[in-house]
Formats: C-alpha cells, sequence, structure tokens
C-alpha cells in the first residue's frame, strides 16, 4: 500500500482523468487499475475520489493525497532527468495559463525557442482571462500580471511593464493632443476591461498624486488585440501596456501622449505551485521565460 507504485498510480489516474486513460498510459488493464485503486482507499481507510460515469472528483482527503503523490512523480521524474544529462532526452508535457494579452505578444515566440531547444517537451498554453487555479485544474504555471497576493504559489517576476496613452497621428490631429490629464475628458478614450481598474477609469500621477481619472468613450474590449487595432483605425485615444504597440510607437502608427503623466507600471510574474521536488523541465521553462522577457525588456518600459 505504501510503495511508489501505489502513489504513481493515483497520480496517473488523476491526471489522466479516467480509469481508462490511467490504464492505457501505464499498461495494465481497466479493472486492475480499478481494484488497485479501491484496495488503497479500503488500506488508506478513507475515500480518495467521487466515482462517477463522467468523471473523477477529488474528495478532501484525496486532494492532499494526489498533492504528495504529484511530489513523488516528480521527484522520480526528476531523478531520470539528471541520469540522462538533463539533456534533450526531456520529455513530457508543460501546462501553462495564459492571459490573451501575454499568448499574442513575447510568449509564443519564447516558446517557439523553447521548443527548438526541447523538441520533446509539449507545451499546453490555454489563453483564458479568468483567475485560474493552478492546482485545482493542472496547470503547471500562471502568466500573470499585477501586484502577487500571498499565498502558497511562487512568483517570479519576469519583466516591469510601463502602460502608455496614445492614438494615432489623423486622430490627435482631428481632435487635438491632450496636454493635460483633465484633457482627457474631451477625447474618445476607449476602454480595456481586463485590468484591475474599471476600464473607465486611468492611472495618472500629477501634482495631486497617484490618482485616476474618469474618461468615456465608444467602445469598450477586454482583448488588447483589438482595442490596438480600434486605436490604428483612429477610432479614439487607449491606455494600454507599451509592449503592445511598441513597433507601433516606432514605426508612428500611433503616437504617444501625456507621457509624463502615465502612473501604470505592473510587473509580469511567472506564477507556479511550490514544491520541493519542482520537475526540472519546469525550471528550465521559466529560466527560459525570464531570460527571453529580459531580452525584450526595453520593449516594455
Amino acid at each position: 500500500m505504501k510503495t511508489t507504485n501505489n502513489l504513481l498510480l493515483f497520480y496517473h489516474l488523476i491526471d489522466k482523468g479516467s480509469f481508462s486513460k490511467a490504464a492505457e498510459h501505464i499498461g495494465l488493464t481497466k479493472s486492475v487499475v480499478s481494484k488497485r485503486i479501491t484496495a488503497l482507499e479500503q488500506a488508506l481507510g478513507v475515500q480518495l475520489i467521487y466515482r462517477t460515469t463522467r468523471k473523477l472528483t477529488l474528495t478532501e482527503a484525496g486532494d492532499v493525497f494526489y498533492h504528495h503523490a504529484r511530489e513523488v512523480y516528480n521527484a522520480v521524474q526528476n531523478a531520470e532527468d539528471a541520469m540522462s544529462g538533463l539533456g534533450e532526452s526531456l520529455t513530457g508535457k508543460i501546462r501553462i495559463t495564459v492571459p490573451t494579452i501575454s499568448g499574442e505578444l513575447i510568449l509564443p515566440e519564447a516558446i517557439a525557442a523553447f521548443s527548438q531547444q526541447y523538441p520533446d517537451i509539449h507545451i499546453e498554453m490555454d489563453l483564458d482571462n479568468r483567475f485560474v487555479d493552478l492546482v485545482q485544474e493542472g496547470f503547471d504555471i500562471a502568466i500573470r500580471t499585477g501586484a502577487m497576493p500571498d499565498s502558497s504559489f511562487i512568483a517570479r517576476q519576469l519583466v516591469q511593464a510601463r502602460w502608455v496613452i496614445c492614438g494615432s497621428p489623423s486622430y490627435l490631429e482631428s481632435h487635438g493632443v491632450p496636454t493635460q490629464p483633465n484633457d482627457l475628458t474631451k477625447h474618445n478614450c476607449l476602454g480595456y476591461s481586463f485590468q484591475e481598474t474599471v476600464a473607465n477609469e486611468w492611472l495618472i500621477e500629477d501634482k495631486l498624486g497617484i490618482h485616476t481619472v474618469k474618461v468615456k468613450g465608444n467602445f469598450t474590449t477586454n482583448n488588447a488585440s483589438a482595442l490596438r487595432g480600434a486605436a490604428i483605425h483612429s477610432q479614439g485615444l487607449v491606455y494600454v501596456p507599451k509592449i503592445l504597440v511598441a513597433e507601433d510607437l516606432h514605426n508612428g502608427s500611433l503616437i504617444e501622449v501625456l507621457d509624463n503623466y502615465v502612473a501604470k507600471s505592473l510587473g509580469i510574474y511567472a506564477v507556479y505551485p511550490y514544491t520541493k521536488q519542482q520537475p526540472m523541465k519546469v525550471k528550465l521553462f521559466i529560466e527560459h521565460l525570464y531570460q527571453y522577457y529580459q531580452k525584450y525588456r526595453d520593449k516594455f518600459k
């Protein structure tokens, strides 16, 4: 009951999500896997999973047991990596959850470079603007922006991202260039709804200190690329991370305004659960992301 095999069996069952998939992965029959899990529960004296025809759900005891099983699995993987020299033989899957804006910018290029170096590691990236529970949903890493709350997770800052207010040359020619924050009330300010403040409150710094200015406009979206497109097509001003429009500012498609008043600058972090036995492939991936974001840090500030 207390062997490593039982822990690994339970880990694979939860990781794969069904008895049939776990049995196929391990090379056993479904009935054997089911009997061994039942025997494991009887030996422990607790129920580990709720079984239904559609899915497996962890009990409270099962959730605790799974975390220990995952640490054993990671320890075994690390040992195998060490014996193989930590070279291109690294294999497996890394699941990463990413806000839409990050998934459309530096990250795809960084992942492509990582995959060239470690072609046998499969990166599974999920674009989602909601706050994902890494442990419950089985993700290895999350890319998150802003202040990190105290938790059992570890957050490594990849880069500091400054925000900018900008508009197209034709829009500014038609509506004038704002020279102070109060001028924003006279402009069509397009809202980005995926941020910690509401879309129509822009963070600025002036003689009153750091505060928000209420703005208004005829377009709001939670998609940063759509917001950028609207600005390029002269619909109004936008307040977005500089990295989103760095090339547009460079080639003149957009022009930054009120640069001395913008107060928003947020850290971008790789967040991952604390574990004593973090898989080597995850360590390598996080370090790769850090180096890649640092390579382009001038575009963020």
